[in-house]
């Protein structure tokens, strides 16, 4: 059984991935930036893309949920407008028969 130990600290991680953001305008690719970091930290160019992919959908992942519960929002609020529509109208009828009823009844 092999065993793999961790020979990049969390902090180190994280600084390759803010170095590669920021150095991103330097080259001519995000490829060539990460091997251009990679070897400077060394590690494999593949292996901090990795890190970058990781921390990219760690980051996207409350802002999609944020997108599909602004979408979530907007379409129950459609649906309480329609139904405070609804509810006026039903408000208005039941007026309009009680006030025809008592007009039946006093004849």
């Amino acid at each position: 059984m092999s065993r793999t130990r961790n020979k990049f600290s969390p902090e180190i991680r994280e600084r390759a991935v803010r170095m590669v953001g920021e150095h991103r305008a330097d080259y001519g690719s995000e490829w060539e930036t990460m091997s251009s970091i990679a070897t400077k930290i060394g590690c494999t160019a593949e292996t901090l893309r990795r890190w970058c992919r990781e921390e990219a959908s760690r980051r996207a992942g409350p802002a999609a949920l944020a997108a599909d519960e602004k979408a979530r929002i907007k379409a129950l609020e459609r649906e309480v407008k329609e139904l405070c529509r609804a509810n006026e109208i039903l408000r208005k009828a039941s007026a309009y028969f009680a006030m025809a009823e008592l007009d039946r009844r006093e004849r």
